[in-house]
């Protein structure tokens, strides 16, 4: 069972947004809250797999909860939901870790898919939003960081980081590589750990801030 905690301002919100999940079997909204003030207390009596979050809200809003939320040795996988497609909110969410980042007229199966994929590894975000927040990011300076800590990686270990940038999933790396799936997955967390990053989000960041896909 896969356990979500939800956050947003707006019950009506709330309420639509559990429904849809709980469509699935397999997760289950174990708690939810207004905002995101006392998500470690949360997080530390209901054990989620994911935080969903709103990244608009009074007190801790969603960037807040990202930046307290992710990256930690088993901590939950954060997914942002906003209705603006280009918020400099969201983009920093990105950088602090955020796995999914999916706007509110996400249709339903792609935001129960969304959950599935967060909690195997990989990042999920709005494809109507991608190419315009990687763009953003794609600045002189940080294409030249980006050049520079992508060198650590091996020729097989690029090729999977393009796939990764390109939205594949692991399976689909490795069909189109010729690897196992098990494979793929140890070169995914050697790529992370040689760029420092913390998930699969911002390796596709860094990919495209290097101009490779």
């Amino acid at each position: 069972m896969i356990k979500v905690l939800l956050l947003d301002d707006e019950a009506l919100v709330r309420s639509g947004i559990r429904m849809i999940l709980e469509s699935d079997p397999e997760i289950c909204v174990v708690a939810e809250a207004g905002d995101g003030t006392g998500v470690a207390g949360l997080i530390e009596r209901y054990r989620p797999d994911v935080v969903l979050t709103d990244i608009q809200m009074p007190g801790a809003d969603g960037l807040e909860v990202t930046r307290l939320v992710a990256g930690g040795p088993g901590a939950p996988q954060v997914v942002v939901l906003t209705t603006f497609d280009l918020d400099e909110y969201v983009h920093a969410a990105l950088r602090h870790g955020a796995t999914g980042f999916l706007l509110k007229d996400t249709p339903p199966r792609d935001l129960v898919r969304a959950v599935h994929l967060v909690t195997r590894g990989e990042a999920m975000l709005a494809p109507s939003i991608t190419r315009r927040l990687l763009t953003h990011f794609a600045s002189g300076d940080a294409a030249h960081g980006a050049k520079a800590r992508l060198e650590a990686l091996t020729p097989r270990e690029r090729e999977v980081a393009v796939a990764v940038a390109h939205g594949s999933s692991n399976a689909a790396i490795a069909a189109a590589l010729g690897l196992s799936e098990s494979t793929v997955k140890v070169h995914v967390g050697r790529i992370m750990s040689k760029v420092d990053a913390d998930n699969r989000t911002q390796v596709a960041i860094l990919v495209h801030d290097a101009g490779l896909a």
